[in-house]
């Protein structure tokens, strides 16, 4: 009986030792982004909102107890690939989260998906990612880059604007915002002017503008060049409309304020969007941040969402790289944005607006919805992606 007993106990440590690493493993994800430099704010508000989500899902994701491992990459890319290489070996990280800027993307895409771990961007989205070069391990909770401004070239165009000045930095995402302007915007560019990342003086680029008496600016200057670029243009008494994108949103209006009110941004969501779901979102990231979340937190927050859809659909067992793939690609989750779905590339299809920049009642500065300009777009090189 003692023997049968024995027996009957290693079979049943056999059976638990057979089980995969689930529920007793913690799942662990990498966050990479910029979180140092003029451009931090940024970071700031992926880092916060993607915490806030773990902390909303009770720091569990598929019944798996979540660690979240938190990298800079100093918006430096040897930097990048050196923290992102951490992240895979020494922390053995089961998903990537990141990064803001699609040049630390670039920099970083190739080992990560080498590695055939997933990589789920909540900001930086190329058009180089979204068609041939798409892969199974790479999904993306913001949009294309062409797509934000995309709305402005549209807006510009419907607004009869017959010349408009383009100002935007000399990398990867400033090419994708000029080119997304264009597509719907037919009328004069006067000019496009290319400025190195991280530029803090506009005083040339504004003496151009004053010049040369554009009907409309378009610009995207994320971060600290944004903050600049708008007080400097206040400073400068111009009063031409400024169509921009990333350049005035909760992640710098705490520093632009006033120069900032009036100015109109492209955005998938906007922190007055009316579902029950984004107003709880604001008011939880208000009250645990004391500042108004912009669109790279809401994304980032989504980003948590799918990555727990996904665990859950898989039983917290990663194992089977397809089936997780899968339950990715399916987006299984209630977006704070509504309506979201992926393309064929890892990328959404969604709901684009024209935002508007306000002072609220309480002194704080937000974006706010204007107008719907595209409704579930999809961006124009998923039809190349053959990978998943």
């Amino acid at each position: 009986m003692r023997t049968s007993s024995k027996l009957a106990s290693l079979a049943l440590l056999a059976g638990v030792a057979a089980q995969p690493a689930l529920a007793a493993d913690k799942l662990k994800i990498g966050v990479i982004v910029t979180l140092s430099g003029p451009a931090a704010a940024l970071g700031q508000q992926v880092r916060d909102g993607f915490n806030l989500a773990v902390k909303d899902l009770g720091g569990k994701m598929g019944g798996r107890e979540v660690e979240v491992v938190i990298a800079d990459d100093e918006l430096k890319p040897d930097v990048a690939i050196t923290k992102v290489k951490g992240l895979l070996e020494r922390d053995k990280v089961d998903f990537v989260v990141g990064p803001i800027f699609s040049n630390m993307l670039q920099a970083i895409h190739r080992p990560v998906i080498e590695s055939k771990t997933f990589l789920i961007s909540p900001n930086a989205g190329p058009s180089s990612y979204a068609g041939k070069d798409c892969s199974p391990f790479f999904y993306v909770t913001s949009y294309q880059n062409d797509q934000v401004h995309e709305i402005l070239g549209k807006v510009a165009q419907d607004r009869g604007y017959k010349r408009v000045y383009l100002l935007v930095p000399n990398y990867q995402a400033g090419r994708d915002s000029v080119a997304g302007f264009k597509l719907d915007y037919k009328g004069e560019v006067t000019e496009e002017s290319y400025v190195p990342l991280n530029t803090l003086d506009f005083q040339p680029e504004l003496s151009k503008i004053a010049s040369q008496k554009p009907d409309a600016v378009f610009t995207f200057m994320p971060g600290g060049m944004g903050v600049n670029l708008v007080k400097q243009y206040k400073q400068a008494g111009l009063t031409i409309p400024v169509l921009s994108a990333f350049t005035v949103d909760e992640s710098t209006l705490p520093a632009q304020q006033d120069a900032a009110v009036g100015m109109f941004g492209g955005a998938d969501w906007a922190p007055n969007l009316d579902n029950p779901a984004s107003k709880k979102f604001v008011a939880g990231y208000e009250a645990a941040y004391n500042s108004v979340p912009g669109s790279y937190a809401m994304q980032a927050y989504d980003a948590a969402l799918l990555i727990d859809s996904a665990v859950k659909a898989v039983n917290g067992d990663l194992g089977n790289k397809d089936a997780v793939a899968a339950a990715l690609k399916k987006a299984d989750f209630t977006s704070l944005r509504g309506a979201f779905k992926f393309n064929t590339n890892g990328y959404p299809i969604q709901d684009f607006y024209l935002t508007k920049v306000a002072k609220r009642p309480d002194g704080k500065f937000q974006t706010e919805i204007v107008q719907k300009v595209f409704q579930n777009d999809g961006d124009r090189y998923a039809k190349d992606c053959v990978a998943k």
